[in-house]
């Protein structure tokens, strides 16, 4: 069993700032040499998520006009009185969406559907230097 650690840092715009992944990940992978196996992605802070989506420019759009909906930066959350940042509902919306996400590896590539791409999206009001760790578990070739 190998395990591989990285870290992919990424300069976001905060506010909902959407950022494709997948080609990050997929180097570490070829770094690692892992043919099978679970590749973790985790967003290092309380105010971003790491998922799937189909990266594509309407879906840039809806996912924030969603969040503005269910969780609106607008509200006085309490969390804001604790601490006066006026993120908390980049807290709560990173909750929702989970900081960290396992995709299965098998012979050597991310097992993603077609127009599936590994994103994290920043929820915080203001712009931030993103720490991604990308942690790879598995076998190694096996030698003939």
């Amino acid at each position: 069993m190998k395990t591989y650690y990285d870290e992919i840092i990424k300069q976001s715009k905060g506010n909902c700032h959407i950022i494709d992944l997948t080609n990050d990940v997929r180097e570490n992978l070829i770094k690692s040499c892992v043919t099978s196996g679970l590749c973790t992605v985790f967003s290092i802070g309380s105010t971003a998520g790491i998922t799937t989506i189909e990266y594509e420019p309407g879906l840039l759009k809806d996912i924030p006009k969603l969040l503005d909906k269910l969780i609106p930066p607008a509200v006085n959350y309490s969390h804001n009185d604790t601490w006066g940042d006026g993120n908390g509902h980049a807290h709560l919306r990173s909750a929702l969406f989970k900081t960290s996400l396992c995709i299965p590896v098998n012979n050597g590539e991310l097992t993603l559907g077609t127009w599936q791409q590994i994103v994290l999206i920043d929820f915080d009001n203001r712009p931030r230097t993103r720490r991604i760790a990308v942690q790879i578990m598995g076998t190694l070739p096996k030698i003939q």
